[in-house]
């Protein structure tokens, strides 16, 4: 059931959202590391303050405020949409990833003290970490970002495994 989300200017945000079917999705190292660089790159896109992050099996919580002039649904639709599209290509599954829309409460001042700002070098750390090779084919960032698969073998057009991506 859709309800109009609350919005306000300059203020915290507590974000709650779950993988569908409670699938354990961050026990994977590399979903880790891709999460991290998607986050990255909406950090640098929309300038948010983020805190608390918390990546548990299933779930992903944390605490958000969104820079001057950017609208807290379209951070969460880029984040969520982008890590999505991302995953969904590199393990070949169909599908939403997301389980129901995300959770978002107004805050009362600051976070609670516990949750610590964003450690950005480890974030970044983490996102460097190895992708696996998927389906043949070799996943680099750059290539993820642009949509292009890089071949690891060469394949005929009789067995490549999804000629929606043909290499290079």
């Amino acid at each position: 059931m859709n309800y109009k989300r609350k919005l306000s200017e300059n203020v915290w945000y507590e974000i709650r959202t779950a993988i569908n079917v409670g699938e354990p999705l961050f026990r994977l190292r590399w979903a880790i590391a891709l999460f991290c660089r998607v986050l990255l790159e909406a950090k640098k896109r929309f300038g948010f303050e983020i805190r608390g992050l918390k990546l548990e099996e299933a779930w992903l919580t944390f605490y958000i405020k969104p820079a001057d002039g950017f609208k807290l649904p379209k951070i969460m639709q880029w984040l969520k949409q982008t890590f999505s599209l991302r995953f969904n290509l590199m393990t070949g599954r169909k599908g939403h990833l997301w389980g129901e829309r995300y959770e978002s409460e107004i805050m009362d001042g600051d976070p609670p003290p516990d949750a610590k700002e964003v450690d950005w070098e480890t974030v970044s750390a983490e996102a460097k970490k190895p992708v696996p090779a998927v389906m043949g084919y070799t996943l680099s960032w750059d290539s993820l970002r642009l949509g292009v698969w890089e071949a690891k073998t060469s394949f005929s057009p009789k067995n490549r495994p999804n000629p929606a991506f043909p290499p290079g």
